[in-house]
């Protein structure tokens, strides 16, 4: 199995516009980050999770050339509206439309935003085409299996996903955007070689884990590896990570990780 961390940032990303903190203004490529999406390669299946605003170029900067179905978390406008740039994925597959699954609310996100491309075929070459399917508690795929659980993120459940290679065993947790990790998700993610968890930023936030939080779910899991994703520009990457308990990470843009 494959990640590949396209974004590792929050709706503001960082650098933020009008910011010359010492994080948005610093040297390390790694307190570069745009909005939050990964790309998962199963057993040769490419899955795209969630669609930033830089979706085109996070896709050219990480070589992601194929895509075979789409998973929205949620419907917030950081992980949605970078959708449209899926058409060229459509035009590589022949034509066809491209499985989005997600929440109910995320698909009732989607078809708003996109009602244009809610067709079996696009309308005309190169526009997009979207099946939305809901997202079941198993999707069985040839290539493994992705177990999806609710996750609260203020008002919202977002999807939290776990994704078992059948060849290798891999098992692969993302929990991204939540305020907590509950019982059945922490059990649903035991057993991973790797876990990304929300890790906002140091301070305490409504809807999302801060660090501190972050680290208390990682050991209640107990992955091989944990990273932790949508971070602020409170973050300075090579300060925090070095004060990390062993095990726990820090993400960053155009990371890959071969499990």
């Amino acid at each position: 199995m494959e990640v590949i961390f396209l974004g590792t940032g929050t709706s503001q990303g960082v650098p933020m516009i009008a910011c010359n903190c010492p994080v948005c203004t610093s040297a390390d490529p790694r307190n570069r980050r745009t909005r939050c999406s990964i790309h998962v390669v199963m057993g040769g299946q490419h899955i795209q999770v969630d669609a930033a605003h830089e979706l085109r170029e996070q896709c050219l900067r990480s070589g992601v050339s194929q895509l075979d179905l789409f998973i929205l978390t949620h419907g917030h406008s950081d992980h949605v509206n970078g959708m449209d740039d899926l058409r060229r994925f459509c035009d590589l597959n022949g034509g066809r439309a491209l499985s989005v699954y997600s929440t109910g609310d995320g698909l009732s996100r989607v078809a708003a935003i996109y009602p244009y491309a809610i067709v079996d075929r696009p309308a005309v070459d190169g526009y997009p085409a979207f099946k939305l399917t809901p997202m079941p508690a198993v999707l069985e795929l040839e290539q493994g299996i992705i177990r999806a659980t609710l996750l609260p993120h203020g008002p919202l459940d977002v999807l939290g996903l776990v994704f078992e290679e059948r060849d290798t065993g891999v098992k692969f947790a993302y929990y991204t955007d939540c305020k907590r990790v509950p019982a059945e998700a922490v059990e649903m993610a035991k057993g991973a070689h790797c876990v990304v968890l929300d890790g906002l930023r140091p301070e305490k936030h409504p809807t999302h884990m801060n660090i501190a939080e972050a680290i208390e779910t990682a050991h209640a899991i107990d992955a091989q590896v944990t990273y932790l994703t949508h971070l602020t520009h409170a973050i300075d990457h090579g300060p925090l990570e070095a004060s990390l308990p062993a095990g726990i990470r820090l993400a960053y843009d155009g990371l890959k990780l071969k499990l």
